[in-house]
């Protein structure tokens, strides 16, 4: 995946109803998401092997989809995160894990509240900045300068940070930062709030290598759900917990993922066993689009 980002490439925008790229072409919109033909797909890859994923895939949850939108995707086309009570996709072999910050026991817990008294000690002399920003204000080129490092590091396409900037044109974004005494940038956490859902959902989260002693990723969940906790909503998401052992601390609930994923059985993408094609589903679930099998 390129990951090479120029900030005047990005051509986000941010109306209701049917919006307009630069060409004319029209835009079709779900709540929380607009796309076009030319906009959808973002190209990854396995090992050499092409196939492609949405806008929203590395930054943004609860993705939805329509059949004009499945038809229009190239193939190999592979959705993460479906909306749990929706009628699309099939469970993958990840969950989110979900942080039961609004609950009085979450704080409570002995071995919990421990860690954090352990962490808040670490970090006791550095400064926390708190920002709730309109997403309708943002711009992808925002986006990049608070994540420029997480992006490069983890291969995130410039189609991705558009694609959160479209999602959050509806929502509030939460930017915590982390600054040392001596005005170092230690880490910065960039979440998302879901009011419907009674969540706060954690899109990335970058942090100074240079303070990696001071575990400033689990401090920057803390952060979070205090927050969380702190504006009334019940849950802190995690995000896919998988493969982040750390995030274990906070867990209380888990939330399945739904996945979809749309192949030619004969591409290269479903002969190769490692593919995510096989990792996160059964042969026997490509091109299942309706949760039930139904037609």
């Amino acid at each position: 995946m390129n990951s090479d980002f120029h900030p005047q490439d990005a051509a986000v925008h941010h109306s209701a109803g049917w919006a307009h790229t630069s060409n004319e072409t029209p835009a079709q919109t779900l709540p929380y998401q607009s796309w076009t033909a030319d906009n959808l797909c973002v190209e990854s890859f396995h090992e050499q092997t092409r196939y492609f994923t949405s806008r929203w895939d590395a930054l943004c949850p609860y993705i939805d989809v329509t059949p004009e939108m499945l038809e229009a995707a190239h193939k190999p086309f592979i959705v993460y995160a479906l909306p749990p009570e929706g009628d699309y996709g099939v469970p993958i072999n990840d969950k989110y894990g979900l942080v039961h910050a609004g609950s009085e026991d979450f704080w409570t817990d002995e071995r919990r509240a421990r860690k954090f008294k352990e962490l808040d000690k670490l970090n006791k002399h550095f400064t926390v900045t708190e920002q709730l920003i309109a997403g309708k204000d943002m711009t992808a080129e925002q986006v990049f300068a608070l994540g420029s490092e997480h992006f490069d590091a983890y291969e995130i396409h410039a189609k991705e940070i558009e694609g959160f900037v479209d999602y959050v044109r509806n929502l509030d974004v939460l930017v915590l930062q982390v600054h040392a005494d001596n005005g170092d940038l230690v880490l910065t956490d960039v979440s998302m709030v879901l009011p419907e859902r009674d969540q706060v959902y954690g899109s990335f989260c970058q942090w100074n290598t240079d303070y990696k002693n001071r575990s400033p990723g689990i401090y920057a969940c803390l952060l979070a759900a205090r927050w969380t906790a702190k504006h009334g909503y019940k849950y802190y998401n995690l995000g896919p917990v998988g493969d982040y052992g750390y995030k274990s601390l906070f867990v209380t609930d888990f939330e399945p993922i739904y996945g979809l994923a749309l192949t030619d059985p004969q591409h290269p993408l479903a002969l190769d066993l490692s593919s995510p094609l096989h990792t996160d589903f059964k042969p026997s679930e490509w091109n299942q689009i309706y949760r039930n099998s139904r037609e």
